[in-house]
């Protein structure tokens, strides 16, 4: 008995430790400053463990057609490339944290339901914001086939992403 009240004690020690560093401002929040390996590695298993369980499956996806594909690349240019990258600057130049994944040299690897997800409702403590209410649920799914099919996608759109204007302004 002794020995359960002795790991719960320790446990609320610590806990009230981890709040007393927090409270006192001695973590800390620069989003231009490199985190810890702990806190990054806390951050990327907490993100996808949440992931995993919220995301629904979905019940209707897009046909990954010319038509969706130019559309959910047009959306990614115009909302999503200036933190993700696009064949022009393929690596976002700003700094935050978590940093946002790039999709041109890191594959956008999720399954359908799960970027859905995180396009649909944003990840907190992060700059994702969510869209819901900025872009509907058939644009959404038309940026999700982009992302799963960006990789090999039709010979016209892939010329047309590759050589697009780079673009101007945030």
């Amino acid at each position: 008995m002794r020995f359960i009240l002795g790991i719960i004690v320790t446990l609320v020690v610590l806990a009230c430790a981890g709040l007393v560093w927090a409270f006192y401002g001695l973590v800390d929040v620069r989003a231009d400053q490199t985190p810890s390996r702990l806190e990054k590695s806390l951050a990327g298993k907490a993100m996808d463990a949440s992931v995993n369980r919220h995301a629904p499956s979905l019940h209707r996806s897009i046909e990954p057609n010319d038509s969706n594909l130019r559309e959910g690349m047009s959306l990614y240019r115009d909302k999503c490339a200036q933190c993700h990258g696009d064949p022009q600057t393929p690596e976002s130049k700003l700094t935050e944290y978590p940093p946002a994944p790039q999709f041109m040299t890191d594959h956008a690897g999720m399954p359908e339901n799960q970027n859905f997800y995180i396009i649909k409702h944003g990840v907190r403590w992060t700059a994702m914001p969510g869209w819901e209410g900025l872009l509907s649920d058939d644009q959404i799914l038309q940026v999700t086939a982009f992302l799963s099919h960006m990789q090999q996608l039709p010979a016209a759109v892939d010329h047309e992403w590759k050589t697009a204007s780079p673009r101007t302004g945030p």
